[in-house]
């Protein structure tokens, strides 16, 4: 889910930046330095927008930089567990499906897409139900449900994150509309 928060948070300006505007020195470090990080175990920072220095930099002894406690505008991505999401099949692997999110890739592994055996054609990038004949393939749109959050605080996008789709009203968007136009 997406959300816009205030946030404060403490910016390192490096020496060879402190001659320039300042405004412009913490947009690009704000950039830099908190799009992209996790908070609170499960908030990724997508983008950090209207960065306004608060106060008087700081000087660390040793250091050579100064750091400027800066309020700014968060887009967040919270991720929680039974949380429903769109998304569309980016890759196909023998044990599943990734199915990209917003900013991050799911696993739906193959036991979680149907009440069905599934079987993989990796040479069409397709999963396909032995009796149902359902299949889905790359770049097909998903509502799908997370069962299973794990984040990765070093690197967000490696983080594992598990799908599944057995569950009446999740699958692939044309499955759905059949089943509620068949009711």
């Amino acid at each position: 889910m997406y959300k816009m928060e205030r946030k404060e948070d403490s910016i390192r300006i490096p020496p060879q930046m402190l001659g320039d505007e300042l405004d412009e020195v913490l947009n690009e470090l704000a950039a830099e330095e908190l799009e992209g990080r996790l908070y609170d175990g499960n908030k990724l920072i997508i983008l950090a927008n209207n960065i306004e220095p608060v106060g008087d930099g700081k000087i660390v002894h040793g250091d050579g930089g100064i750091y400027q406690r800066v309020n700014y505008d968060a887009l967040i991505f919270e991720m929680e567990e039974d949380e429903l999401i769109f998304g569309y099949v980016c890759e196909i692997l023998k044990f599943g499906a990734f199915v990209r999110f917003g900013p991050l890739d799911g696993l739906l592994h193959i036991s979680q897409i149907m009440n069905d055996k599934v079987d993989v054609d990796l040479g069409n990038q397709r999963l396909k139900g032995k009796e149902s004949q359902k299949e889905i393939g790359i770049n097909d749109k998903l509502r799908a449900r997370i069962v299973t959050v794990s984040i990765n605080d070093r690197s967000p996008r490696e983080s594992k994150i598990g799908l599944t789709m057995r569950q009446p009203g999740l699958g692939k968007l044309e499955w759905i509309e059949e089943e509620m136009s068949d009711a």
